[in-house]
């Protein structure tokens, strides 16, 4: 969603019009707030395929997605005809798919007269330069299929890349920096000493809560998603948690002295450019951020653990090598690259 909102800010910049917004949603997960505020155009929301955890909240449970989903079929058949009366009506030029499984879907059987454009970090997974974590055979196969369904009548793939790499027109894959939203870059950094985490889902609080209890002498302060929980929800003097917030997260990101994270590829950017060191801790059976996990660490990002346990990350913080100055070269080269390639066919 953040990534829209600078995409959205990009095109608008360079004369483009931004006609429409539909997003895909499920009872697991709410649009924030935030996004209605900034992304400038009409916001739709449908309901969408999503993965479905165990009853910890914390490991992704692949036969269960797939049966939920299936159950769910005919409700995916209407999301396909709003998806289809939203674009006869708006009548756009290029359609931009986030990785949006109906929206491939929606390509290949309703064959619309517009341009497809898919943007993700996951079309870099097609790429023969692409390190792999180790294992995942069966979850590698599941990713390329599910990609190559989402990408279905694409004209071009934009691949998020952490760093340059070079582009696959055999493929219609263009390597791109990733979508940073302006105010990264506006932001001033400091170290005053906590640790920043996010996670994807909010069953890791406990792994965080039991390290806590023998270190309440680190401040600690973590954003989730959890539909219940306060916006604010001070656990200790050294530990909160806090409901999304894109404002008050990077507000925070630009003063901590090192971020924890599950692995989400718009947040490992945002801490590389600012600076900060990061342990990244891939969601059980999530494939696709243990290897976001991989890529980001081969690029300088941080380390790589199995659980949250901080200390792994306290002992990295002074350790860590600064590629700040590399990262930004590349990452400053977003607006050109994006105007160019949504804009020219």
């Amino acid at each position: 969603m953040t990534q829209a909102i600078s995409l959205r800010n990009i095109l608008v910049k360079h004369g483009q019009e931004v006609v429409h917004v539909l997003v895909g949603i499920s009872k697991r997960r709410e649009v924030p707030k935030f996004f209605f505020d900034k992304i400038g155009a009409p916001v739709e929301i449908f309901e969408s395929p999503n993965l479905v955890t165990d009853r910890r909240n914390v490991k992704i449970k692949i036969f269960s997605t797939f049966t939920n989903n299936v159950v769910r079929f005919c409700s995916y058949l209407k999301s396909l005809k709003y998806i289809d009366s939203v674009v006869k009506n708006t009548k756009p030029d290029v359609v931009v798919n986030f990785y949006e499984l109906l929206f491939g879907i929606y390509f290949r059987f309703y064959n619309p007269n517009v341009k497809h454009v898919c943007i993700g970090h996951h079309y870099l997974l097609k790429h023969p330069d692409f390190v792999f974590p180790l294992g995942w055979k069966r979850d590698k196969v599941l990713m390329t299929i599910y990609t190559n369904i989402v990408s279905f009548g694409a004209s071009k793939c934009l691949a998020l890349s952490f760093r340059k790499m070079r582009d696959l027109p055999e493929k219609n894959i263009v390597v791109a920096p990733p979508l940073l939203r302006h105010e990264v870059a506006q932001l001033k950094t400091s170290n005053e000493g906590f640790i920043l985490g996010y996670m994807l889902n909010a069953g890791y609080a406990t792994q965080i809560e039991e390290w806590h209890n023998n270190n309440s002498q680190v401040k600690v302060h973590f954003f989730w998603d959890k539909k219940d929980a306060p916006e604010h929800l001070q656990v200790s003097p050294t530990l909160a948690f806090h409901s999304l917030n894109d404002v008050k997260f990077l507000e925070y990101m630009s003063r901590c002295s090192g971020y924890a994270t599950t692995g989400g590829f718009e947040s490992l950017c945002e801490a590389m450019y600012m600076g900060k060191p990061m342990m990244i801790v891939p969601t059980e059976g999530h494939f696709e951020q243990a290897a976001n996990a991989v890529d980001c660490k081969l690029a300088g990002g941080g380390v790589i653990n199995s659980k949250f346990d901080l200390t792994v990350l306290v002992e990295y913080i002074p350790n860590h090598k600064d590629i700040t100055a590399e990262f930004r070269a590349w990452a400053d080269q977003s607006e050109s690259v994006f105007v160019r390639e949504l804009t020219k066919f």
